[in-house]
């Protein structure tokens, strides 16, 4: 049976993104005045008050710098919010953000797309990582907010 986990930012990127994000922009921090940012840092949502920022991220880019891979047009860079500074981490939670429509987008080891698919609420996502996974070819996935395509985590093989 394959295991697969749900992958935060590493702490050394984060470092990287609170000086200068993926677009080459200085971190500018902002106080939370709602609360429910999807923070990439710990996989939760901001406290209304809390210290966060917008930053730009690429994934795939930086998946592929790790494994050597060339996702060609595939490579994109999004938003993000992050924890202004260091944060303890996720919480174990198995499936983060599963409170809305997702995207499972499925990537080759090339950092191509394989294909996608819709999860509605959280009970779908086991059958969706199972399915991506059973695929040899896939290598990792990425889940995805559906009303603005943004990236939420990474998922890999254990």
């Amino acid at each position: 049976m394959t295991t697969y986990s749900a992958r935060p930012i590493e702490p050394a990127v984060l470092k990287e993104l609170r000086g200068v994000d993926d677009a080459g922009r200085p971190m500018v921090p902002l106080v939370d005045d709602e609360g429910g940012a999807p923070l990439r840092c710990c996989l939760g949502r901001s406290a209304r008050g809390e210290r966060i920022a917008l930053v730009s991220y690429a994934p795939l880019r930086r998946w592929a710098a790790e494994t050597g891979a060339d996702p060609g047009a595939y490579d994109e860079q999004g938003p993000v919010f992050i924890h202004a500074e260091e944060c303890g981490g996720p919480d174990g939670e198995d499936h983060p953000f599963a409170d809305a429509h997702r995207t499972v987008r499925r990537y080759s080891a090339h950092g191509h797309i394989l294909g996608g698919r819709l999860v509605e609420g959280p009970e779908g996502f086991d059958e969706a990582f199972a399915q991506a996974f059973a695929d040899p070819e896939v290598a990792l996935v990425h889940v995805r907010a559906v009303e603005y395509g943004c990236f939420l985590y990474e998922v890999r093989r254990d």
